[in-house]
This record gives structure tokens, sequence and C-alpha cells, in this order.
């Protein structure tokens, strides 16, 4: 019997490996050009820099204090600060030319690592210029070097390794960071880490981290060729590591090669539901013969900003959350009115469609374990709020500064004792082992039921509706391959469905992968091209 079960753990963990495996050469080209292209960017900027601020001895100080502020800022902050920029941009120039900038993936992505890796080519680039030697400074000068000559033909060879020192420590460190594009919707290796935490497959989280550390490696290795022959003015000895860097940006870019097909760009947030609701859209529209891209892991700012910009054209979104970050709205109407309204509002302001619902709400609301709240008395939201200040309240990463947190906080006079806020499902693992005492969780989360949660009832009706809709950009609104793919879900999914579908992805044993929980799910709701 043991025997049966580990053979079908070491199956499951194979099939696991084999799906991580299957998306590697995509994730991995979409890395290697991003890193490659933020790097030679970070390196124009920095090499002019060292160059001024070895000259100037005046201004080296505040070169090396600015890089270094930017260094400081976390890189998911500057991620996420480039995108409204260049979001603005991006309006700016289509009302003067008639051009879109795409604020959402590569671009944002490139300016915030071209940024982290200036600090060590520049600093090392100072260090370069300003230890040589000051006798073949005067020697250069007494045979009649103009300032270029002797920048090109003298002092930029004898800094180049020190400064190569600093471009292999900008290129781990930009691989490093490059995960983290993930959150603004570029496909990279991050995409393992950002699913596999969600979903607690440990196999995605440890591809992810071996892949990335591997690329970091073996990019060292080949930029150590070059400074090893620069150092030794030997340029043989850096052509391996030339033709490697050269040969390994062409086989990333293989992968890429544009298509003939049409394309469709599906978004998502970064939990499992959106996992799994993103893989049954590109289903339907992969049977369609369209080419699937997914940005995933998106906040819900920016999901919408990018929908409603074009950088996706579909995702699902919930009507609370549009409700209130959208149209800032702290009343609270029937579902049917609230859909009916948000139908014209994001049409007329934001050319965004609507198309319908899915057929089920996953709404806001707070859970405790079930004994806990049994032994305090606890059964709606206005017995917690007596409780609130000698407890610890979880919740994910966005609640507490959504309005709806400010709505009901205000309602209920909430005062917790403390607050903590967690990616989703460690924010359920927090619950269950004590570490808080109330979850701000998911109306359709599997693990309601399977951890045997009390859902506490909201009394006043303070949190709008919160039914799954699908949204179209304004560039998709009138697209006829999207509407007679997606119409079909239209009211076909129950909650009951989708919490069967979520538990299937975040359950602790035998967890399925959100494609084959979204497999399940067109299955079990009639409704064929999954895939």
């Amino acid at each position: 019997m043991q025997s049966s079960a580990t053979a079908t753990q070491i199956k499951r963990m194979n099939e696991r490996f084999t799906s991580a495996a299957e998306l590697l050469p995509d994730y991995l080209a979409q890395h290697v050009i991003l890193c490659a292209t933020a790097l030679a960017i970070g390196v124009l900027i920095a090499l002019p820099l060292a160059v001024l601020g070895a000259r100037r001895p005046r201004i080296r100080f505040w070169i090396l204090t600015i890089v270094g502020l930017i260094q400081t800022i976390p890189g998911l902050a500057l991620l996420a600060l480039f995108y409204p920029l260049l979001l603005g941009l991006s309006r700016i120039s289509d009302a003067l030319i008639g051009v879109d900038i795409p604020a959402l993936g590569f671009l944002p992505s490139v300016a915030a690592l071209a940024l982290y890796a200036i600090l060590p080519i520049v600093r090392n680039g100072i260090a370069g210029f300003v230890t040589i030697d000051p006798a073949v400074i005067e020697a250069a000068d007494a045979v009649g070097m103009t300032p270029r000559q002797r920048l090109f033909r003298v002092e930029a060879p004898l800094a180049a390794p020190i400064i190569m020192a600093g471009v292999r420590t900008a290129a781990v460190w930009t691989i490093g960071a490059a995960t983290l594009s993930t959150s603004v919707g570029q496909t990279s290796l991050g995409n393992y880490i950002f699913a596999g935490l969600q979903t607690e497959n440990w196999v995605l989280v440890l591809f992810g981290c071996v892949a990335s550390a591997g690329l970091a490696f073996i990019v060292d290795q080949l930029l150590g060729l070059i400074e090893h022959g620069i150092a030794r003015r030997n340029h043989r000895l850096s052509l391996p590591g030339f033709l490697g860097l050269l040969a390994g940006v062409i086989v990333a870019l293989a992968p890429l090669n544009p298509t003939s097909a049409k394309i469709y760009i599906v978004g998502a947030k970064n939990f499992s539901e959106q996992y799994i609701l993103a893989d049954l859209i590109s289903g339907r529209l992969a049977a369609t013969g369209a080419t699937i891209h997914q940005r995933t892991n998106l906040g819900s700012a920016i999901a919408f900003r990018a929908v409603a910009n074009s950088d996706i054209d579909t995702y699902v979104d919930y009507a609370g959350t549009l409700w209130a970050n959208v149209l800032k709205r702290q009343d609270t109407l029937p579902a049917d009115a609230v859909e009916r309204e948000l139908r014209d509002k994001l049409a007329s302001d934001y050319g965004v469609l609507v198309l319908g619902t899915l057929g089920f709400e996953n709404a806001y609301v707070f859970a405790m374990q079930r004994d806990r709240a049994t032994a305090l008395g606890i059964a709606t939201v206005a017995d917690l709020a007596r409780h609130a200040s000698a407890m610890t309240l979880g919740t994910d990463f966005e609640f507490l500064s959504r309005p709806e947190w400010t709505a009901i906080k205000n309602a209920y006079g909430f005062d917790f004792g403390a607050k903590r806020s967690f990616d989703p499902t460690f924010m359920y693992r927090a619950l269950a082992d004590g570490s808080v005492d109330v979850i701000s969780a998911f109306s359709s989360d599997g693990r309601i039921a399977a951890q045997n949660l009390l859902v506490l009832r909201d009394e006043k009706h303070v949190l709008p509706p919160y039914d799954a809709l699908i949204l179209f950009s304004p560039k998709r609104a009138k697209d006829a391959t999207l509407i007679g793919a997606l119409t079909p879900l239209l009211g076909k999914i129950s909650v009951e469905q989708m919490r069967e579908a979520n538990w299937m992805v975040d359950r602790n044993e035998n967890k399925a992968t959100p494609q084959q929980a979204s497999d399940y799910l067109a299955k079990m709701i009639g409704v064929a091209g999954a895939q």
C-alpha cells in the first residue's frame, strides 16, 4: 500500500516537472531578452556617467548618490512606478501623434531593470578610471593625445577589467530582479515563482529559482571570459565569451518568432481562481485557432488599467472591485443594478466592454475558525467588531488599501489589535496555525469549506456584490471572435463549481495545476474548447 502511494507521488512529481519543463522555452527566452536589453541600456547609460564622474570630482558625489538612491527603491515598487508613468506618456503620445506606448510588460520592466544595472557599473567604472597611474596619463598628454584619444586608447583599456567586474555584478542582479517583472505583466522565469507560491506548487518555485540561478551563473562565466581576455589584452580569450552571449540571445529569440495567427492577450490577477479562469478563457480562444499570450499576477489597479489601455485584451474582474476602485462608489446597490451601471460607465469613460457575468460571486468576507468563533459567540461582523481590539486580522496584500476596507471599518468601528498582510495562500495557513484570528477571505474559495471556516454575516450590507465579470479592452470591444468564444461562458459557473475548481489547486495533497482545474471546470459546465 505504501509502495503504491509512493509511486503515485512520484508520478505526480514527474507530471509537475514535465508541465514546468514545457513552459521553459518561452519563459527563459523572454527572460533572456528582457535582461539582455536592460543590461545593454544600463551599460550605455552607466559608462558615460562613469567617465564624467572620474573626470569631474565635484559632481562625482552627486552621480554616485543618485544612482545609489535608485538602488534603494525595492524592485517591485520600481516596476510598479513605471507602469503609471508609461501610461501617462502613452496618453500624451496618442493625443499628439496618434501612437500608443505599451505601458504593461516589457517596457516598464526594461526601464526598471536598466536603472538597477547602473550602480555597479558606475562605481566600478569610476574606480577603474581614478586608479590609473597618473604617470600614464602624463605620458599620454606628453605625446600629444587629445582627451578623446587618451580615453579610448589609454584609459578605457586600463579600466576595462574593473568595469567588466561591475558589468558582471549588474548582470547577476538584473537576472535575479527580472523575476519580479511578472508582477507588471512581463513573462519571465518569475512566472514559475509567483504561480508556484500562490498554488503551493513547490516544483514550480524550485524550477524558477534553479533556472534563474543557472542563467545567472552561465552569464557570469561568459562575462568572466570576456573580462579575462581584456585583462590579458588578448581578444582571442574574450571571443568565446562574446560568442556564447550572442548565441544565447539568438537561441532566445527563436521561440519568439511572430506568427500569422491572431494573437490575444489574456490577463489575470495573482490568485488561483484567476489562473483557472485565464486558462479557461485561453482554451476557448485557442480553439478558434488564435495564439494566446497570458499576463498573470497583476494587481487589481494594474489589471484594469491594462485592459482600459488595451495592453491586455480580456480578463475577469469583480463587480465590487470595479465599483469601489474604478467608479469610487461607496454605496451598495443590488447586483443587477451594479452590473448595469458598471456596463454603462466603463464603456463611456474607458471604452471597456463588460461582456457579462460568469454566474458566480467572489466577495470579500470575514472568516474565522468555527470553534474559535463559537467559543467567543461571534456569528456576524458586528460581533467581530466587539472583539477586534484583542484580535489579529490577516488579509491579502490589497485589502487594507482598498476602499472596501475603509467603508467596512467605518461602518462597524473596527479597531483590530494588529493587522498582517499575506499572499492569499499563506493567509489561510496563518489562520489555521493561529497566527491570525480572522481573515478577509474570498467567498468562492474552496478552502472555506475544506478548513470548516465560519463566514461572518455582513448585516449592514456594507460590501457591494462581487459578481465575476468578463471585460474586453476598447480595441476588442467589437471583436467577433472574442465575443463568440466567450459568450457561451456567461452565467454557466456556479459558486459551488468555482469552489470545487479552486480547491483542486489549493488543497494540500493531490493538487491539480490551474490548467487541469480549468479543464475540469469546462467539463462541469459543459463548455468545450479547453486546452
